[in-house]
């Protein structure tokens, strides 16, 4: 079989009818870093820039069956998974990708909307940890949802290493902790630990309160330059960067808290 046109990437995700987040966000993001973007869709949200009106998730069959039929016909080079609603759609989203053998997954475990909103269910978060972790390349939780996930206090640089190492104990291969929320610091740093040791990553922190869509880009961006091929640690960098530059250019869209651009690289009217 000859090589495909472009990287293909899957985001498994809820669609945002405000377009700022979930899938919307990741294929705007696959698309500007040039992957041809696939979806599986969870839940369908109610959602605009001033919050979560509602959600309604699809079965659980809908959503492995979706996943089967893109990486069996038209195959997938990373994959990454965001809100996954409930234990029952987590548990079909593993079947899925151990039945198709994807690899390059980026786990972005999201707990709840930017606007604090509830988006998976308290006993879901037990097989996030048994189920999903353990098939993923990367997971990226931010502050909230590294504590979430470890049972522990994460509110300073040490806290986010003790949190990396419990994540890593679940059986990920390797995972960013994002101190987007750390008070008090003008940079933003993550924390990206793997076998190989730790890196922390840091940019500017950009003065802005249009921030939807944040964790959505970077791990989608992280997603896309796997399916590029380039490494983990390349990855990463090249996803905060990108992540960093969407948030830069943020839309003042809405009267809420508007979305970061992915596509900051096309010139505004």
């Amino acid at each position: 079989m000859s090589a495909a046109p472009r990287p293909r990437a899957l985001t498994i995700a809820g669609s945002d009818s405000g377009g700022g987040a979930g899938i919307q966000a990741d294929l705007k993001t696959f698309s500007a870093l040039g992957a041809f973007g696939m979806t599986a869709i969870t839940a369908v949200t109610v959602q605009n820039t001033r919050g979560v009106l509602g959600y309604e998730a699809l079965t659980p069959e809908l959503v492995g069956d979706q996943i089967r039929a893109v990486a069996t016909d038209i195959g997938v080079d990373a994959a990454k998974t965001g809100m996954l609603a409930n234990a029952a759609i987590v548990g079909a989203v593993a079947d899925a990708i151990a039945e198709t053998g994807i690899g390059n997954l980026v786990v972005d475990p999201v707990f709840v909307s930017k606007h604090g909103h509830v988006l998976l269910e308290p006993e879901a978060v037990d097989a996030l940890r048994a189920r999903i972790l353990p098939l993923a390349t990367l997971a990226t939780p931010n502050l909230p949802e590294a504590a979430g996930l470890t049972g522990l206090e994460v509110g300073s640089r040490d806290g986010m290493r003790r949190a990396a190492d419990a994540i890593l104990a679940m059986g990920v291969a390797a995972v960013l902790v994002k101190g987007g929320h750390l008070e008090g610091v003008d940079e933003s740093s993550d924390l990206l630990v793997d076998a190989d040791g730790e890196t922390w990553l840091s940019a500017p922190r950009i003065d802005t309160p249009h921030t939807h869509g944040t964790g959505c880009t970077l791990s989608a961006a992280i997603a896309a330059h796997l399916a590029r091929g380039d490494d983990l640690r390349d990855a990463v960098a090249a996803g905060k960067a990108f992540v960093t530059e969407a948030i830069r250019h943020a839309l003042p869209l809405g009267g809420g808290i508007g979305p970061v651009d992915q596509l900051w690289t096309i010139p505004r009217r």
